[in-house]
């Protein structure tokens, strides 16, 4: 006698009916979007240099991880890992948080943010307004510990940026970061970028942007920076997969206490390492520029942007840069736009003001 067929069928009608009113909300507000603006900071004219801001402030939830969190819920959706009713939980600083919250809200899921007790008072409210709910813990490296503990008892998804993030996103295109800033430097007088300055949090935009840049045969040279309390800059370094920093950055949004795996470091051309007083003395000065102020990530970003700037000065050369406008400073008031702040930390941001002011007047090259 010939053997049985062994058949299990799980299909759902009702949970795929639900898929696909969740994927279509989510791409739906992709398609509302507009793309974000690419801001020219003012340098001499006489340098032959431009320096742009890719401006991702303006994203519905305020911040460059819109972008993330859009590409994380369509990955974890269409992997069948969301499911409704479900809590997703994430391990986050703040803006990812608040990006998540708004998308697991616009989908009808609750939220809930695992994020340490320093993150600022803004970004927890932020995060509440779109719905979710904060999970404090005290030291910056249980995140991860207990997101997926929270996970576990409460039968959601720990949505896991720091692992997911490189892959979430299609590197090839689809209108991703990359994309986009090469196709509004099309009509520019240098429309390929020398260099590409992002920060890395999760480490998954710098990776977006490393990948598409090899995959077009750009020759645009990709550097990331990062700021102090953070161990990408020696893990790259000394080619360690298991570096670690003991203390929490104080630029949020940037910097972590291990590698990540979304880091990739073979994709990068270089990092330099940002003093924190450095990354919010620029953006000190990025508000005298342009009138706008940014979180201590973009400064982090345009003070390295500025040092290459000063490099291709020196050496004769003409070109454009390009780094990111991450998120808005009225999220940070309390914190890099405070001088007891500033003080509370110990942070002189002073010399490194006089510094910057000194280079854009036409002196010598940041050091």
């Amino acid at each position: 006698m010939a053997a049985v067929t062994i058949d299990v069928d799980r299909s759902d009608v009702a949970y795929r009916d639900w898929l696909k009113e969740a994927v279509r909300r989510v791409q739906a507000d992709a398609n509302r979007s507009a793309d974000t603006h690419l801001l020219r900071f003012p340098l001499p004219e006489e340098w032959g240099i431009d320096l742009y801001l890719k401006d991702e402030s303006t994203h519905p939830t305020g911040s460059l991880k819109h972008r993330l969190a859009r590409s994380l819920f369509l990955y974890g959706l269409c992997n069948g890992w969301i499911r409704p009713g479900k809590p997703v939980i994430e391990a986050s600083s703040g803006s990812t948080a608040v990006s998540e919250a708004y998308f697991a809200k616009l989908i009808g899921v609750p939220f809930i943010a695992v994020m340490s007790k320093s993150t600022s008072q803004a970004k927890i409210d932020l995060i509440e307004f779109h719905g979710g709910s904060c999970h404090l813990v005290d030291n910056p490296a249980e995140v991860y510990e207990v997101s997926a503990e929270l996970a576990e008892k409460t039968g959601g998804h720990y949505m896991d940026q720091f692992t997911y993030a490189e892959r979430a996103t299609d590197w090839r295109g689809n209108n991703n970061i990359a994309e986009s800033i090469f196709h509004q430097l099309a009509m520019e007088p240098h429309p390929e970028p020398a260099w590409i300055v992002a920060t890395a949090g999760t480490g998954g935009t710098s990776a977006t942007i490393a990948r598409y840049v090899h995959y077009m045969q750009h020759n645009t040279r990709i550097c990331v920076p990062d700021p102090e309390n953070s161990c990408f800059f020696e893990g790259w370094v000394g080619e360690d997969t298991e570096a670690v920093c003991p203390k929490g950055s104080r630029i949020e949004g940037i910097g972590r206490p291990r590698m990540e795996p979304s880091f990739v470091p073979g994709a990068i051309d270089r990092m330099m390492k940002v003093p924190d007083a450095a990354s919010i003395a620029a953006v000190r000065v990025l508000e005298e520029a342009l009138g706008r102020r940014a979180g201590g990530s973009t400064g982090t970003g345009l003070w390295s942007a500025l040092k290459i700037v000063g490099e291709m000065r020196a050496a004769g050369r003409r070109g454009s840069v390009v780094t990111l406008l991450c998120d808005p400073g009225d999220r940070y008031l309390d914190k890099y736009y405070s001088d007891q702040w500033l003080a509370e930390q110990g942070l002189d941001i002073a010399p490194y003001v006089a510094e910057l002011e000194a280079f854009l007047a036409g002196g010598a090259q940041l050091g």
